[in-house]
């Protein structure tokens, strides 16, 4: 069993800090929730590396909200419900649609600048959206402009401190209370923060595999946190792939952006094929689970590592315009998209699942809220709906607020808490191969086709890595990857569980979507086990 805490501590030998709320993370979530709670509170906000670095700032497409008078909530409800497969909160959906709007309009007021046409906000189509509802910012850098404005509020609001390369190692809670949470500082100290409020805003878990869209921090540290805190955890097997990162010799996963296909971009097979039609009737603008699968069928028909995203028949001056970043990114690596067909494959790109929330983002663990990729709201259902995620940071994020205005000051104190485990002072393997292993197995038995047999040997070569909860961990390095080992296994394991396919979960001994015995979550508790719950989507 994974224990309670990472690390032994006596919370009387601890230096103890006190706020009123504690915001763990930094992307649109953590930004957002820590302005609207510094307006009369004293906020920590903490993030384990700068305040930039966040699966925010590498958003490229947009943010969804319906803005234009052709569109409608009803439509981008309908939109949302199908792409979630069955698995959506409908009551979940109904808030972010209805109240997107008017999280757009605050950003707005914080300082974003989102592209404009003829003075009008410019919206754009991408994937599985009925009409145009995409705003972005400097054509294809939406995230970075996002965190820019609100991280130039946080840095000078008199309310909120910012704790940089500080690392969160455990959530401390008594009789299944939040008090706040065991922090590793720069220099190795650890210290109780404690709080009234504690928000999850951690991110997500894309460096569980090999390949990638998103930065070294995405290490699902808030879900593991979570789970030994005694959180329920929902919907893990789901992971959206995004069909399109940029599969080029010496190049990082690029994310090459939904908005390109969804601005005409075709995709083609090595022998310059197109080849959507085969697969699905909305071609390159079906679900991202079905062009990430039909790329990776046309990758072993052909016998390729990839295939190419084609977007040169459109003017060359529309390209560089209305995606700077993706043209001076793929530039750099000797590849012209006006002229050359880009090289792309499937990468790890989105969490669906993570920990349990209500409407106003609290947890099973009371003071405990979360918010952003780290949380399970119930808008994404099976397979999320692109660009709905930052749309949902801020919903959810003011959300919680209200919800933390209710409640009373901390009473507990959480002097009489201690941790004590017969851990071993050993030598550890080098991080670096721990968790390339991690990753190996998780792309080959966990990835974006799945087996019960691959499942359950994928699980057998996780456990085997359980020892090192038995030992010290000291590094932030070892402590991340024990985070991650854990997500691994609830992942795994709900993967197993799940006999079906649906969404960003597809089994290939299980292939058929099965409404009759599946139409339900998988929950996951430390101490309750696995349990099931009927989906309320309608």
């Amino acid at each position: 069993m994974i224990p309670q805490y990472l690390v032994d501590f006596d919370v009387n030998e601890l230096t103890v800090i006190d706020t009123d709320v504690i915001v763990i993370g930094s992307g649109i979530a953590g930004l957002f929730t820590a302005i609207k709670a510094s307006e009369d509170r004293r906020v920590i906000m903490i993030t384990k590396k700068s305040l930039l670095e966040s699966n925010t700032r590498y958003a490229q497409g947009g943010i969804a909200a319906v803005i234009s008078d052709e569109d409608s909530p009803q439509y981008h409800r309908q939109d949302t419900l199908l792409a979630g497969a069955g698995l959506c909160s409908s009551d979940s959906v109904d808030i972010l649609v209805n109240e997107g709007p008017g999280g757009v309009h605050e950003l707005i007021k914080l300082g974003t600048s989102f592209d404009l046409e003829n003075g009008e906000l410019a919206l754009t189509q991408e994937g599985a959206h009925s009409h145009r509802r995409i705003l972005h910012a400097n054509g294809d850098a939406t995230g970075y402009e996002i965190v820019r404005a609100l991280a130039e509020q946080v840095t000078t609001h008199s309310n909120i401190e910012i704790w940089d390369n500080h690392f969160v190692i455990d959530l401390i809670t008594e009789e299944n209370e939040c008090l706040g949470a065991l922090v590793q500082r720069p220099d190795g100290k650890k210290v109780f923060l404690r709080g009234s409020a504690t928000i999850l805003c951690s991110g997500g878990a894309g460096q569980l595999y090999r390949y990638t869209t998103n930065p070294e921090v995405a290490t699902s540290d808030g879900i593991a946190m979570a789970y030994r805190a005694g959180a329920l955890i929902r919907d893990m097997e789901f992971i959206q792939f995004h069909p399109t990162s940029l599969c080029y010799p010496g190049a990082p996963r690029f994310l090459i952006s939904e908005a390109v296909r969804g601005e005409g971009a075709v995709l083609r097979n090595i022998k310059g094929e197109r080849f959507m039609e085969k697969y699905h009737e909305l071609l390159e603008l079906a679900p991202r689970d079905i062009v990430a699968r039909a790329i990776v069928s046309e990758m072993e028909e052909t016998g390729s590592s990839l295939v190419y995203l084609d977007i040169t028949h459109e003017a060359p001056e529309t390209i560089k315009h209305r995606f700077p970043t993706i043209y001076e990114t793929c530039i750099g690596y000797g590849l012209d998209m006006t002229t050359d067909w880009i090289p792309v494959a499937p990468a790890a790109h989105y969490m669906m699942g993570g920990v349990k929330t209500s409407h106003h983002g609290e947890t099973s663990v009371n003071r405990l809220f979360a918010c952003g990729e780290v949380s399970s709201t119930g808008v994404h259902g099976a397979n999320r709906l692109a660009s709905n995620s930052l749309s949902e940071a801020l919903v959810f994020g003011r959300r919680i607020i209200d919800r933390i205005s209710q409640l009373d000051r901390l009473e507990k104190t959480g002097k009489g808490i201690s941790y004590k485990a017969n851990r071993e002072e050993k030598a550890i393997t080098p991080i670096v191969e721990l968790r390339m292993k991690l990753q190996r197995i998780m792309v080959r038995q966990v990835g974006l086709r799945r087996t019960g047999e691959g499942l359950l040997k994928g699980l057998e070569d996780l456990k085997r890595q359980l020892p090192i909860f038995d030992t010290v961990l000291h590094t932030r390095e070892q402590l991340e990857f024990a985070n991650m080992l854990t997500s691994a296994l609830l992942l795994a394991e709900a993967a197993l569980a799940r006999e079906e396919s649906r969404g960003g979960h597809y089994r290939e001994d299980y292939p058929e979507r099965n409404d009759i015995e599946w139409r339900k979550h998988i929950l996951q508790h430390r101490e309750k086990g696995m349990s099931e719950e009927i989906s309320d989507d309608v």
